[in-house]
């Protein structure tokens, strides 16, 4: 069921049948919030994410899409940057520090900056207007495989539930992170980069076997969101960012948790 403040349709994409007969609405049980407020991408890409039986709801501004995100728990949010209240930029940080939704940013801009400033606050990917349907649906369906393979390799580790290393302690079973005995609060995604991390202490790992363990190896996206959530891990772990003691950068190859009688 699509959730609108406007209650006309425009044209669905091209190569879309608009016979009721073939609508799917929800046969997928995953709820998608599109936060646009142009109707003209907004209508038509409601009816075709329907169509294709996602659970669809739609947040014209940047405000009702966060409530909407708070109350209706969505799988995924589509997120446009160029909002009439508060700013696409700003809607996905805030939406980071209270979920690990995935997020997928749509933007007219494509300017590399815009891309990466995306990256940073939080976001999983983008895709920039005018994009391909069929792209669209390809990417939002990436990123739910991605998830759900890193549900099930969590659910499956057998490793001891507690990493200590140094000041740092990670905790399997209850997936939090102490930094000299606070707490630290971690994104999905940063948790799991920082496990694997962890688990390999003092093994160099390349920037690719990274994206491989924690995106999937079937991940489409920017790698350098790699540098970015490293970049997040060191804010919140190490003393001094510019000097890490912890999380090193390897040039031309990847990154290596170090333990500091290592250093």
């Amino acid at each position: 069921m699509i959730k609108s403040s406007e209650q006309s349709y425009a044209a669905p994409f091209e190569g879309l049948n608009e016979s009721e007969e073939d609508m799917s609405a929800c046969k997928s049980g995953v709820t998608i919030l599109v936060i646009e407020d142009d109707e003209k991408i907004s209508e038509p890409l409601l009816f075709g994410l329907e169509k294709e039986g996602f659970c669809v709801i739609h947040a014209s501004d940047g405000r009702t899409g966060l409530e909407l995100s708070r109350t209706a728990s969505p799988s995924v949010i589509l997120l446009d940057l160029m909002l009439p209240d508060i700013s696409g930029l700003e809607v996905c940080r805030v939406l980071r520090q209270e979920s690990a939704v995935p997020i997928l940013i749509l933007t007219a801009r494509g300017q590399e900056m815009d891309r990466v400033m995306g990256l940073e606050v939080g976001a999983d990917d983008y895709i920039v207007k005018p994009f391909s349907f069929r792209e669209l649906v390809a990417r939002v369906r990436a990123v739910l495989r991605r998830r759900e393979l890193d549900r099930v390799v969590a659910a499956s580790h057998t490793a001891p539930d507690h990493l200590s290393i140094g000041k740092i302690v990670l905790d399997r079973k209850a997936r939090q992170v102490w930094k000299d005995g606070t707490p630290v609060e971690l994104s999905y995604r940063e948790y799991e980069l920082l496990r694997v991390l962890m688990e390999n202490a003092g093994v160099t790992l390349s920037r690719q076997e990274l994206l491989d363990k924690v995106w999937g190896e079937s991940w489409i996206g920017d790698p350098r969101t790699l540098d970015v959530h490293i970049h997040w891990l060191r804010e919140k772990l190490e003393d001094v960012t510019s000097s890490p003691q912890y999380i090193q950068t390897v040039r031309g190859y990847g990154y290596r948790f170090q333990p500091p009688s290592a250093s």
